[in-house]
């Protein structure tokens, strides 16, 4: 769904497989790319205090502060998702999420600095898949609300 997506959308990616770890995370598919990982995006299913799913894009070496995120957002809380239920949301598995071709609708969360990038890896919808492609691409796409969360 997600190649499907970037397609249509007319959007440059470079493919990358690599050997998926579990429990590896984005450190993992760092050294397996030889890049450095606040350039790998990590896509995170949350839900806020109504179990609405919403979607945070995260630099791979930080975390998000839910609590910045539901106060910049306007919600009482915000929380990751279980895995079954982001899988359910997303329609993919986690540790294999992209923020392209989500199965429901829900908004698009991305840290700030992340627009700025010239060249990021994202999932590509599939464990051991990430593409390349450029910040300004994910915000023409996703058309998300850009936050500042990272801790």
């Amino acid at each position: 769904m997600a190649i499907r997506a970037l397609r249509a959308a007319d959007v440059a990616f470079v493919p990358h497989q690599y050997p998926w770890e579990a429990h590896g995370g984005t450190a993992a598919s760092a050294r397996h790319l030889g890049v450095d990982e606040h350039l790998v995006i990590k896509t995170l299913i949350f839900e806020d205090e109504r179990k609405r799913p919403l979607c945070v894009l995260m630099h791979g070496d930080r975390e998000v502060s839910a609590k910045n995120l539901a106060r910049q957002i306007g919600c009482k809380s915000t929380a990751p998702c279980a895995p079954a239920v982001a899988d359910k949301h997303s329609g993919y598995q986690v540790g294999g999420t992209s923020p392209f071709g989500l199965r429901t609708r829900m908004p698009v969360y991305c840290e700030r600095t992340i627009a700025a990038l010239p060249t990021l890896y994202i999932n590509g919808g599939q464990r051991g898949f990430l593409v390349a492609i450029s910040g300004a691409d994910v915000v023409r796409v996703l058309a998300p609300t850009l936050v500042d969360v990272a801790t």
